[in-house]
C-alpha cells in the first residue's frame, strides 16, 4: 500500500507483534501500530487514516481481545496504553479512555474513598471499561461515571464530544457505545477530589505507568506491578482494606493471573440462572486442551493460553463450549471476548 500520509509514517511502526498488546499473548504482526499518549494525537492519527484510505482498529490494553493470527496487513492497529491522564475536572477527575481501571482503585485508598474499590484487579482500560460496563459482583463502572467523552467517526472534524452518564444506555456489560461508531477519549467520574496530595500521587501513578507497566500486557506482569503499587502504600501507612484483600484472594485462589488469558470468555445468561464456568464444569470440559489452549481447570469460563497457542485454538476450544451448552442447556452463550 503506498502511504500518502506522513503523519502515519511519523506515528506507526510497521510489522510489530500484536501479542505483547493481549493479555492473550496472541496475534501475527501488524503492518501498521501506533501508541498515541494524548487525545489530540489520537484524532490526528483518525483523520490521517481517513484521508489515507487506512482502516484502523482501536483498542487499549487488549484484555478482552483476541486477535487474528494473520492480521490485515493494510490495518492499522491503535493501542491506546499509553493514552493515561488523571486530572483535575470541576473539583472531580477527568480520567482518560487508556488508563487502568485499576488506578482508580489506588486513587481512592490513597483519599480514603471506597467506591473505586470496584475497579480494583480489572485489567482493563477505563475506555474498554466503558464501553462493556465491566462490573465486579454486583458493582459495575459505570456508578462511578459522570460524563463520558468522545469522538464520533462517522462525522466530519472529528471533534471531541460528551454525553451524561445517564443517557449511555448502560446494562450488564452493555451500552450505548456498543450501538454508536463512537470511540471514547476519556471520562469524567462523579468522585470528589479528596485534597491536593491525592492529584499529586495520581501524577506519580501515571508516571509509574508510562514508565513502568504499560510496556507489556502480560497478565501475571499486571498483576505484580499492581500489587506493587499497594505495598508501596500499605510502606506508607495505608492499610489494604478488607475488600480489596478480598478481591486478591478470589483472583488468586482461580488462578486469574498465572497464565495469559482474557478473563471470562462468554457472558452469564441471567435468564437461565447458572453462571457459564458452571454449565463447562457440568459438561465436564474443564481441562480439556487444543493446541497451546487449555479450558482452565480451576474456572470453566477461562480459556488459557498454556502454550503458545494460536487464536485458532482458542477459537476451537470456544466452540466446543458453544455447542456443548447448545445441546445440554438450550441456549447459545454469548462470547465475552472480542474477536478481532
Amino acid at each position: 500500500m503506498n502511504l500518502q500520509s506522513s503523519v502515519i509514517e511519523q506515528l506507526c511502526r510497521r510489522q510489530t507483534s500484536l501479542a505483547p498488546y493481549s493479555t492473550y499473548a496472541i496475534g501475527g504482526e501488524a503492518g501498521f501500530l501506533a501508541e498515541p499518549e494524548t487525545t489530540e494525537e489520537l484524532i490526528t492519527l483518525y483523520e490521517a487514516a481517513f484521508a489515507s484510505g487506512l482502516p484502523w482498529y482501536s483498542f487499549g490494553m487488549g484484555s478482552n481481545l483476541l486477535f487474528p493470527d494473520a492480521p490485515d496487513p493494510d490495518l492499522l492497529f491503535i493501542s491506546l496504553k499509553r493514552h493515561c491522564e488523571i486530572r483535575e475536572q470541576d473539583g472531580k477527575w477527568y480520567v482518560s479512555a487508556g488508563t487502568p481501571m485499576s488506578l482508580l482503585s489506588l486513587i481512592g485508598l490513597r483519599g480514603g474513598d471506597s467506591r473505586m474499590e470496584l475497579s480494583f484487579l480489572l485489567p482493563g482500560c477505563l475506555g474498554a471499561g466503558i464501553y462493556m460496563n465491566a462490573k465486579y459482583n454486583q458493582l459495575q463502572i459505570s456508578e462511578l461515571l459522570d460524563t463520558v467523552y468522545y469522538v464520533d467517526t462517522s462525522t466530519e472534524g472529528l471533534s471531541v464530544q460528551s454525553i451524561h452518564a445517564s443517557a449511555c444506555g448502560f446494562g450488564y456489560k452493555q451500552s450505548i457505545f456498543q450501538q454508536k461508531p463512537w470511540i471514547i477519549v476519556g471520562a469524567k467520574l462523579n468522585v470528589d477530589i479528596a485534597a491536593e496530595e491525592q492529584l499529586l500521587y495520581a501524577s506519580q501513578l501515571v508516571h509509574s505507568w508510562k514508565t513502568r507497566g504499560c510496556h507489556s500486557s502480560s497478565l501475571p506482569q499486571w498483576f505484580s506491578y499492581i500489587l506493587g503499587e499497594v505495598h508501596a502504600l500499605a510502606g506508607i501507612g495505608i492499610p489494604t482494606p478488607p475488600a480489596m484483600l478480598d478481591i486478591i484472594k478470589y483472583r488468586t485462589s482461580r488462578h486469574h493471573f498465572d497464565a495469559p488469558s482474557c478473563g471470562s470468555v462468554f457472558k452469564n445468561n441471567y435468564d437461565y440462572g447458572v453462571a457459564v464456568g458452571s454449565l463447562v464444569e457440568q459438561l465436564q470440559l474443564k481441562g480439556l486442551s487444543r493446541g497451546g489452549a487449555v479450558i482452565s481447570p480451576y474456572h470453566g469460563n477461562m480459556i488459557l493460553n498454556q502454550n503458545h497457542a494460536s487464536a485458532a485454538d482458542i477459537l476451537y476450544l470456544m466452540d466446543v463450549i458453544s455447542e456443548g451448552i447448545e445441546r445440554k442447556f438450550g441456549f447459545l452463550p454469548e462470547p465475552e471476548i472480542v474477536i478481532v
